[in-house]
């Protein structure tokens, strides 16, 4: 398994911008799918994008279409989440998570074997 460590988060107005980073350690970085999911209390955790580990294809979670971009730097094994015009509803407990899903089930958590400690994200109005 790999090891994640984030960095980035924090507390922002309504309309700007936040870049989360997330590191491996350890081998295969390019081999996973590397994925960022939210999560607020007393609520499961949203699915929020993800990038494939071949062919760097991107999906997104509806709520953050447009406004969200993935990516990521196998040289670095380092996966960002570039959030732009943020909202207040994207208020949440980010975490990042590496897997090796089928395509059919790659917004679901439970096929991530690999989180990250979480960062927070607050955005006022």
């Amino acid at each position: 398994q790999v090891q994640l460590v984030q960095s980035g988060g924090g507390l922002v107005q309504a309309g700007d911008s936040l870049r989360l980073s997330c590191t491996a350690s350890g081998d295969s970085f390019s081999s996973y799918t590397m994925g960022w999911f939210r999560q607020t209390t007393g609520n499961e955790r949203e699915f929020v994008a993800v990038i494939r580990a071949s062919g760097g294809h991107t999906y997104y979670g509806d709520p953050v279409k447009g406004r969200f971009t993935v990516s990521r730097d196998n040289s670095k094994k380092t996966v960002y989440l570039q959030m732009n015009n943020l909202k207040p509803e994207d208020t949440a407990n980010y975490y990042c998570a590496a897997g090796r899903p089928i395509l059919s089930a790659i917004r679901n958590p439970e096929m991530f074997h690999s989180w990250g400690q979480g960062t927070q994200v607050t955005v006022s109005s």
